[in-house]
């Protein structure tokens, strides 16, 4: 059926440890004491521990899912834009922001991204699927400040919209005070890739239903001037170059 399948028999312990497997997930250093191996129980042919394979999906993909408890014990699931500067994953946010604050806490955090590259169509419904890519990052955030804070917010700024900082005023003081800059270190992480083709039983294949794969493209992006521009001002070469690279 069409699922992203995430079972994991998770071990824990008081000092972090190395994955002894490093196929299935990575984990290194301390960066998340309590979780030192992650044993996939569903479909474990599927894991990934291409750092590679890691690294284009994190360049496909600004939307990420942060997991964590809140303060009143209720887990809390936040979609937020999300990009890799320094080796570490960065978010932003405003000071005013609860669950900001709250992961800024360095309270155990888990951090999902999913690119869906289609659908993978099986002679019965339950063996189709989805063709995706998912990773699971597990950890704690950090906050940024200073000048560490600004280089961070230019990344962003930059990944979202490349050549863009460049164009526009810096940040100014009070912009910088509201806005809260976070980073966890990409050190614990496990990757699911599904791109094959449905694993159909013998007396399926034997009959007429049609099998394959239905591949998604990227879809053509549209520019819209914002209402109230001003007569003459050109596009930049900011979103020139976007609107060329997708």
């Amino acid at each position: 059926m069409f699922i992203l399948q995430y079972d994991y028999v998770i071990e824990t312990h008081s000092h972090a440890a190395v994955v002894t497997d490093a196929r299935v997930t990575h984990c290194t250093g301390d960066t998340l004491s309590r979780v030192s191996n992650l044993t996939p129980i569903r479909m474990p042919e599927l894991m990934s521990g291409n750092r590679e394979s890691l690294d284009q999906l994190l360049a496909e993909t600004i939307v990420a899912n942060i997991a964590f408890v809140d303060d009143t014990g209720n887990p809390i699931v936040i979609p937020s834009a999300v990009v890799v500067h320094d080796d570490a994953l960065i978010v932003h946010g405003s000071t005013g922001s609860r669950w900001m604050r709250r992961i800024a806490e360095g309270v155990p955090t888990c951090v999902s991204v999913t690119v869906v590259d289609g659908v993978i169509v099986a002679r019965s419904a339950f063996e189709s699927s989805l063709a995706y890519r998912s990773a699971v990052f597990f950890g704690s955030f950090t906050v940024l400040a200073g000048e560490a804070k600004r280089v961070a917010l230019d990344a962003l700024t930059n990944r979202l919209i490349p050549g863009r900082v460049a164009e526009v005023r810096t940040s100014t003081t009070r912009e910088l005070a509201a806005t809260l800059v976070l980073q966890m270190p990409i050190a614990t992480w496990s990757l699911r890739i599904s791109d094959g083709w449905s694993e159909d039983p013998e007396n399926d294949v034997a009959g007429d239903a049609w099998a394959g794969r239905v591949d998604f493209g990227a879809r053509a992006p549209i520019v819209k001037a914002a209402p109230d521009l001003r007569d003459g001002i050109a596009e930049p070469l900011s979103v020139t170059s976007l609107t060329a690279s997708h």
